[in-house]
């Protein structure tokens, strides 16, 4: 963040929302949890008593840190690469979780990219990159962790549910996005794989569910607010007028993980400040 948009748009200083250790003695699994929204979300179910598994393709030092964080909540984390597209890794992904940790409990699918073209310029590979990754790998990761739920079924002393999943998506599953459309398609994607998933899965008491961010302050989308100019223009997309942080997500992962949602699947929590509410029509378009 530049020195002027830091002076004139400060980053919101979120309050103390500790719901406890609500998710104590659960054992979690975040993708692309070295950065962003991933680590903002490994850091809050940590801090609720979980204890972590943070994914990772690079920047292990990053990976390393937020472990180490979570560590020193009182709640045991590890690290693991993992390409999430590649069905080999993902499946040595969860037999490592299942031989540390025992069993998993929540899934948050977070690992996610975005590789922009206008649309008669995007190669077969830009939109390849962003379906494997954003798609196919929470369908990956997804499978693995409801084949670990269904064998193991409720535990009760640990929570109502058998396992949660908490797909992380965007506004772009309902907002089309010119020159985004391989990234809006995942997102799109992913709302419907997560709903088809939570209606198949439910009598086995498997929450599955999606929280679509929409400007959040992370380090893939730097250019839409590390200057004054782009924070403004910014803001004509958000009602609520302040861009959102990661934790605004993680609070919102939280819940969703623990039995406080119990009732709650197969639906998409929208964490944008309005931006799904059209604001371009709220002075009658």
């Amino acid at each position: 963040m530049t020195e002027a948009v830091k002076e004139k748009y400060p980053a919101v200083s979120m309050p103390d929302r500790n719901l406890g250790k609500v998710l104590k003695g659960q054992k979690a699994l975040v993708t692309g949890a070295n950065s962003g929204i991933g680590k903002g979300v490994a850091l809050a179910l940590g801090q609720a008593g979980a204890e972590v598994m943070v994914n990772y393709v690079s920047h292990q030092d990053a990976a390393e840190e937020v472990a180490q964080t979570i560590s020193g909540y009182g709640s045991r984390s590890s690290t693991f690469h993992c390409d999430v597209s590649q069905e080999d890794q993902v499946e040595a992904m969860f037999e490592q979780m299942c031989k540390e940790f025992g069993t998993i409990d929540i899934l948050v699918n977070n690992a996610g990219l975005q590789r922009d073209a206008a649309f008669d310029e995007m190669t077969l590979e830009q939109w390849s990159t962003v379906i494997n990754i954003n798609l196919t790998g929470q369908f990956l990761c997804a499978r693995a962790a409801i084949r670990e739920f269904k064998r193991r079924g409720v535990v009760k002393e640990v929570s109502s549910a058998a396992g949660k999943i908490i797909c992380m998506s965007s506004v772009h599953q309902r907002i089309p996005w010119a020159g985004h459309v391989n990234y809006a398609a995942s997102k799109g994607g992913i709302m419907m794989m997560m709903e088809s998933i939570a209606q198949e899965v439910a009598p086995h008491r498997i929450r599955v569910n999606g929280i679509a961010p929409g400007a959040i302050r992370t380090p893939i989308n730097t250019s839409a607010w590390n200057t004054p100019e782009a924070y403004e223009s910014l803001m004509t997309l958000v009602p609520y007028k302040r861009i959102g942080e990661p934790e605004d997500i993680a609070q919102a992962a939280v819940w969703l993980a623990s039995d406080h949602s119990d009732y709650i699947t197969g639906t998409t929590l929208f964490v944008d400040g309005g931006m799904s509410l059209f604001p371009g029509f709220a002075t009658g378009g």
